[in-house]
């Protein structure tokens, strides 16, 4: 094991609030230094005054009950085209290992059901956007109040990520505002998780995976999760760890762009998800995460100052083009073209 104790640091970034903004840049300075340790060495970092509310913290809540004790025949009317990423993932529907290539044991699909809204085309009109990144939603009217309470988090979240962005370049040294033409028609998702047993099933059989290993997608995720175990991180040195939120916090964590861009500075960090089991049963679990993925045109290449001489980062990619790349994987099997150096760290883990 590492000599040193896993620890996901917990930073209060509210000196980075507009409401809350200091005059003395020496607050922001302090959380600019404590993101840029927590990114390099651990990729998971959970947040304190961020600004989003209990109340409607809570309706985010409330608003995965509502649609999820829905009969399952109900929930599949909302059912999308895979490619759409939008409206509802039954159970065994996706493995996420895939998105990196890594078939699961038993090529078992992932338990997890969930539902995913997002940004939509017609949010930044005039401006002429690929319904493939900027798909329409399909609210579910069979559960009435899902829209609103989704609606007030997924707004109070697209807040959160632009403030963590203005941290973020801070603590990457870059010029101010020199994301704002990378995420301005930003492709943004809220995934939202339930981890129980399919219905059908009567107790666990040992080969399903909650949800496999992966790193997501984009620049950075804003999770909210039920304080029950079963989220894990893979650290630097292939070892796995249990993490869960602390009270009124949030999980931060790097997806793929940012890992490229900083050339693995910043971690896009591996994870994966196997909630407890109980005399068979598994323990309900709840989570919502919001993927902040930049702009569909926007290039991954390395930022200024990232390379060292001689050396060479990762091939230059779209952010729609990784997505399409993962989302491939993730919802029909088919693993990425080129061998990703993230699944050489899971393959490398210990068991």
């Amino acid at each position: 094991m590492p000599g040193t104790p896993f620890e996901v640091p917990t930073i209060d970034i509210s000196p980075y609030r507009d409401d809350k903004r200091s005059s003395d840049p020496s607050a922001r300075a302090e959380v600019a230094t404590a993101l840029d340790s927590a990114c390099r060495d651990v990729g998971f970092v959970q947040i304190v005054g961020h600004g989003i509310d209990t109340h409607t913290i809570a309706g985010l809540a409330d608003a995965l009950d509502e649609f999820f004790a829905l009969p399952l025949a109900v929930k599949k009317q909302y059912r999308r085209d895979p490619a759409t990423n939008r409206g509802y993932s039954p159970p065994k529907s996706e493995s996420l290992s895939m998105s990196l290539g890594i078939p699961t044991a038993g090529q078992m699909n992932d338990f997890y059901e969930a539902y995913t809204v997002g940004t939509e085309a017609a949010d930044f009109m005039p401006l002429e956007l690929p319904e493939t990144s900027y798909a329409p939603n399909n609210w579910p009217d069979a559960a009435p109040g899902f829209a609103p309470a989704i609606q007030a988090y997924f707004a109070a979240a697209q807040v959160l990520s632009r403030i963590l962005m203005g941290a973020f370049t801070d603590a990457l040294g870059l010029r101010p505002g020199y994301f704002e033409n990378l995420i301005d028609h930003s492709i943004e998702a809220l995934k939202m998780n339930n981890y129980a047993l399919p219905e059908g099933d009567t107790e666990f059989t040992g080969d399903l995976t909650g949800m496999g290993a992966h790193t997501d997608f984009g620049i950075l995720t804003i999770l909210w999760a039920d304080r029950v175990p079963g989220l894990q991180v893979l650290d630097r040195e292939g070892h796995w760890h249990d993490v869960q939120p602390a009270e009124g916090a949030l999980l931060i964590n790097l997806g793929d762009a940012m890992s490229r861009w900083t050339n693995d500075r910043w971690m896009s960090t591996i994870h994966r998800v196997d909630p407890p089991v109980v005399d068979g049963q598994i323990t309900r679990r709840r989570s919502a995460a919001f993927f902040f993925d930049g702009n569909h045109d926007a290039v991954i290449e390395a930022l200024p100052g990232t390379l060292a001489e001689g050396e060479t980062g990762y091939p230059p990619i779209t952010i729609a083009e990784n997505i399409a790349m993962k989302v491939a994987g993730l919802r029909t099997g088919v693993a990425p073209a080129t061998q990703l150096r993230e699944a050489a760290r899971v393959a490398a883990a210990e068991k």
